[in-house]
């Protein structure tokens, strides 16, 4: 694996024949180790689920202190200036994650991308970003970046979004308002789930529906939804 965001990632291998990856990025200050846990309580025996750790970097939005971070956040809203660099070059690491999976024989259909937070706000951009077509996107309480540079190469990925409608970091409206725009390209695989009285976490709830997600487009007997 050549990408030097699995220096410190977190993989859980499949248990039966691999036949499926699932890469989950984890949010601001965080580690692929939080994530990894969440998904070994979800995992499926025929998918790989790897969970990548941020390089350490100062944030503007956190006065320059050095923490993991996908790219540079100056603020939490919809009309901040946004990291275009940062985001960029962030995708061409989590594209290089998915292209090693395709060298060990998994299809690109296959390959599943989410992310909580930043990093959901990173799936998205990735996802649409890649040249071939994958097999769905999974955002938790995040936005979509960089979205008025989206070349939307997988405009009709099925995508899973869910946020709390008590999200003091992420703006519930701000994840509504992505929701809409998704919606202008691809109205027919978006689903956005509302959680009640969830604040910028997860839920039980919430990951019995992120399993459900997986598990309906990457079934384990490979077939295309």
């Amino acid at each position: 694996m050549s990408s030097s965001f699995l220096k410190g990632a977190v993989v859980i291998p499949a248990t039966a024949k691999h036949t499926a990856t699932v890469i989950f990025l984890h949010g601001l200050g965080d580690t692929g180790h939080g994530w990894g846990d969440a998904m070994k309580f979800i995992a499926s025996s025929h998918i790989k689920y790897i969970c990548p750790t941020a390089h350490v970097m100062p944030v503007t939005i956190n006065q320059g202190y050095r923490m993991p971070s996908w790219f540079d956040l100056y603020a939490l809203s919809s009309d901040t200036k946004e990291d275009e660099a940062g985001i960029k070059e962030a995708a061409k690491g989590v594209h290089s994650i998915i292209d090693d999976e395709i060298k060990e024989g998994i299809s690109s259909e296959r390959i599943m991308i989410g992310g909580f937070s930043q990093g959901g706000a990173l799936a998205f951009y990735s996802a649409y970003t890649y040249p071939k077509p994958l097999a769905g996107i999974i955002g938790l309480s995040c936005w979509m970046c960089l979205h008025h540079l989206l070349p939307k190469e997988n405009s009709m990925i099925p995508v899973l979004q869910c946020h709390g409608d008590c999200d003091n970091m992420v703006a519930y409206n701000w994840g509504k308002l992505s929701s809409e725009y998704i919606k202008t390209f691809n109205n027919n695989s978006h689903t956005f789930n509302t959680y009640s009285g969830l604040m910028h976490s997860s839920s039980p709830q919430e990951m019995a529906d992120v399993k459900s997600f997986i598990d309906k487009y990457l079934p384990a007997d490979g077939s295309k939804m």
